[in-house]
């Protein structure tokens, strides 16, 4: 119960907030909901059309369990007690709550933290514009990279989103709440869940499209990873080989050899081209095979790999036994994952009943606010030491996070084994510092210093072991027995450091059957059911592209700062594990919750969906132009019926119905839009209140005047690069507008000497024996 002195006061509903206040009551805080009449509207809700009865949707409990509810409106003045008692005040409302509610609330306590979630941020100039997860996905890069070009492109199934904006604002949040605990100053946190999209579907395309100068890339811009999820004699297996070493074991596996040494084909532009030859000599391979041959063999060649789970097959996977991934839903009785990360030693809250709409109407006791300690007003994270051994995604875009928060983050790599995102470049190997041109270590790694040891030395691990020791959090997301190898276990640097807080991040776990497999954020998807619900029916399903390392991240994230509470509470550090495997599980949980309370499991649908209709791409003037729509009430329908002026359609008047007509609809709405420009087509449905957006290319994303407003993308120079266009975090806090990026993505031991030096007290002869050792460099061994 370590945020018990923490309350939460949820208003609005929906997935964002009610997942960033679950975040929050599973840590122990008091979250209190604010319903309307009859209850949320997600109480409501199944996925799958089940009948629900007098029971509440398995969503919604999965959501909601250790809360409280009270009926009210919170713009009513019977509410500003309970308003200005809260240490956090969530606002998913669809205008945001009136300023004079807000006012009156953070006057009577002025150390309130308002957490706002909404499509666009509430601020710029998109941020009243009609949206939906769908019509965000477009805007964002994320359906315009996915699909076969010989089709639409396609969403990514799941509003993913929405859970996305949640662990952020859940971040938000907490990090805010621990500013105003020793500041005495609240803020306002607020959530973009654009931005967010931005951050987790568009992987930084816009900066590599600055790097290669091609910001107006050509079209079609989708694809479909090769490989990645693929059929088998019994159904489909799911790949994943980022680095060139398993694209190389790969060839071998599938009896290839011959192409080891052609360039082309293990260049993945080439094999784009040559994709009808590359997939007909892979799946002569996997099709005389099963699932678990396939799974089998590429384990041993510690390829990435995984069976392509669903609601109904999940708990069944061998990747979760021998861990505590699942549990009980206190109030359903079904199944549903349990929380995505582990403070060893401390006792978890066990999940509470799900209230019933209004169970604590009257019965809220008073609650003073957290004490402030009257410290000068910082950053969440100012005066936090973080020691960085991530690589890739996952890891670095949680430091990422906590630097962006105030944290001093200190990069450790090596020169013979630099993070591996150096090496998706921009520029070829013939060109000096090509490793320092990888679009997503720029976008991961601002506000960074940089040094390197060879930690496989023991002069490395000494010089580690002294940072460390000073340190207050260490961070890494290798497999468990990297830092086990090195000898930098838990035992040993708790014991130099007992205030430390060690945060690991393992596929898989630090135990169980998979504890030593190799994990990527597509193999995330393919595991947990996202990419089952993703793509054509009457094709393979595809991967969402990118979501499950920031969710892993930002996970991470949540859960240091959790143990940082702790820590400023006991004085005492702590093991905290946060597995990207179960951060994917939660954003997936609808599909398992909904199969196991009613035995349904949610489909592959293309680009329609349960949560609006009409939902579709559809083709406008031009070439490869497409715009994206999606009417998710009543309200948008009758104007869209308006609009295209078909009062004939006025009987559909529900979401089920106009599923069921969906064909003919999709047929009249493609023909109005087709002879129009896709940006015409747009502003008219917007203009009528109709969420609609372009289906915009990753790289395009750039010079998005939303972005640019809030300083979501924020320019920096770098010495290599130039100026490059960094990712600040997807939400804005009300005392420091901007900007956050201070500092651009370091190079490869950029900060030895002013760390490892000026700070550690190393002379300038130890600095000297080191590089000479090669424990320390500037520059990747081996080139």
């Amino acid at each position: 119960m370590i945020l018990k002195h923490l309350r939460v006061v949820e208003v609005g509903g929906g997935i964002a907030a009610s997942y960033a206040g679950k975040l929050l009551a599973d840590a122990g805080a008091d979250v209190i909901k604010i319903e309307p009449p009859g209850g949320e509207p997600l109480r409501r809700w199944s996925a799958s059309g089940a009948e629900l009865g007098d029971r509440d949707g398995p969503l919604f409990q999965f959501l909601n369990t250790s809360k409280r509810s009270v009926i009210g409106d919170p713009s009513d003045p019977a509410m500003a007690d309970l308003l200005a008692s809260a240490d956090i005040l969530i606002d998913s409302t669809d205008q945001g709550l009136p300023p004079a509610t807000i006012d009156a609330a953070r006057q009577a306590n002025p150390s309130l933290v308002l957490v706002s979630t909404s499509p666009w941020g509430r601020t710029g100039p998109y941020a009243h514009r009609p949206a939906t997860e769908f019509t965000l996905q477009a805007e964002c890069g994320g359906i315009g990279k996915r699909g076969n070009p010989e089709r639409p492109p396609v969403h990514a199934g799941g509003v993913i989103g929405e859970w996305t904006a949640a662990i952020y604002a859940g971040v938000g949040a907490l990090a805010a709440a621990r500013a105003a605990g020793r500041s005495g100053r609240g803020d306002h946190v607020d959530v973009s869940v654009f931005e967010t999209m931005v951050m987790t579907m568009n992987t930084y395309a816009w900066i590599n499209g600055e790097f290669l100068g091609d910001t107006n890339p050509v079209r079609p811009g989708r694809n479909v990873e090769l490989p990645s999820i693929e059929p088998t004699a019994d159904g489909h297996v799911g790949f994943c080989t980022v680095a060139r070493q398993q694209f190389l074991d790969f060839l071998l596996m599938i009896g290839r050899p011959d192409w080891l040494e052609d360039e082309e084909m293990c260049g993945y532009g080439g094999r784009w081209k040559r994709r009808d030859e590359f997939r007909a000599a892979m799946h002569a391979w996997t099709t005389q095979r099963t699932t678990a041959e396939v799974i089998a063999e590429a384990s041993a060649r510690r390829i990435p790999v995984a069976p392509i789970g669903n609601g109904a097959t999940v708990p069944t996977l061998e990747a979760f036994s021998g861990r505590d991934v699942f549990t009980e839903n206190p109030s359903g009785g079904f199944t549903q994952p349990a929380v995505p990360y582990q403070l060893h030693g401390a006792d978890p809250r066990p999940f509470e009943p799900v209230p019933e709409a209004g169970q604590h109407t009257g019965q809220i006791e008073a609650h003073v606010p957290q004490p402030n300690r009257g410290e000068p007003a910082a950053l969440p994270l100012a005066g936090v030491r973080v020691i960085d051994f991530t690589a890739w995604w996952a890891g670095p875009i949680a430091s990422h996070s906590l630097a962006l928060l105030g944290a001093d983050v200190v990069k450790v790599e090596s020169i013979q084994r630099a993070d591996g995102m150096r090496f998706a470049s921009a520029r070829p190997p013939s060109v000096d510092h090509w490793w320092d041109w990888g679009m997503v270590f720029h976008g991961a790694n601002t506000n960074k210093r940089d040094v390197t040891l060879d930690l496989r030395s023991p002069e490395g691990v000494a010089v580690a072991e002294r940072l460390i020791a000073d340190a207050d959090v260490v961070i890494e997301n290798f497999t468990p027995r990297v830092m086990e190898g090195f000898g930098l276990t838990w035992e040993r640097l708790s014991e130099l450091n007992p205030r430390l807080i060690m945060t690991r991040m393992p596929a898989f776990g630090l135990d169980g059957a998979w504890r030593n497999n190799t994990g990527f954020a597509q193999t995330m998807e393919q595991l947990t059911g996202m990419a089952a619900i993703t793509g054509y029916p009457d094709e393979d399903p595809q991967i969402p592209r990118g979501p499950c390392d920031p969710l892993a991240g930002m996970h991470a994230v949540f859960a240091t700062l959790t143990a940082l509470e702790e820590r400023d509470q006991t004085g005492k550090g702590r093991l905290v594990e946060v597995t990207m495997v179960a951060a994917a599980l939660n954003a997936a949980a609808e599909q398992l919750v909904e199969y196991s309370a009613f035995g349904r499991q949610l489909p592959r649908e293309g680009n329609r969906g349960p949560r609006a209709a009409p939902q579709g791409v559809y083709s406008a003037a031009g070439f490869e132009r497409w715009v994206a729509v999606a009417v998710a009430d009543d309200h948008q329908w009758e104007a869209l019926c308006g609009l295209l002026e078909r009062p004939d359609w006025s009987d559909y008047d529900s979401v089920d119905k106009r599923r069921a007509a969906a064909d003919a609809i999709d047929e009249v709405l493609g023909e109005w839009i087709a002879p129009q420009a896709d940006a015409d087509a747009v502003a008219q449905l917007n203009a009528s209140g109709i969420p609609a957006s372009v289906v915009v290319l990753g790289a395009e994303i750039g010079n998005h005047p939303q972005l640019r407003t809030r300083s979501f993308i924020e320019p920096i120079d770098h010495p290599v690069c130039g100026e490059v266009p960094a990712a600040s975090l997807p939400f804005r806090f009300e005392s420091s507008p901007g900007p956050w990026t201070t500092a651009p993505a370091p190079t490869l031991g950029q900060h030895n000497r002013e760390v490892l030096g000026g700070e550690l007290g190393l002379t300038d002869e130890e600095l000297a024996d080191l590089e000479a050792k090669g424990v320390i460099g500037t520059r990747p061994a081996g080139l």
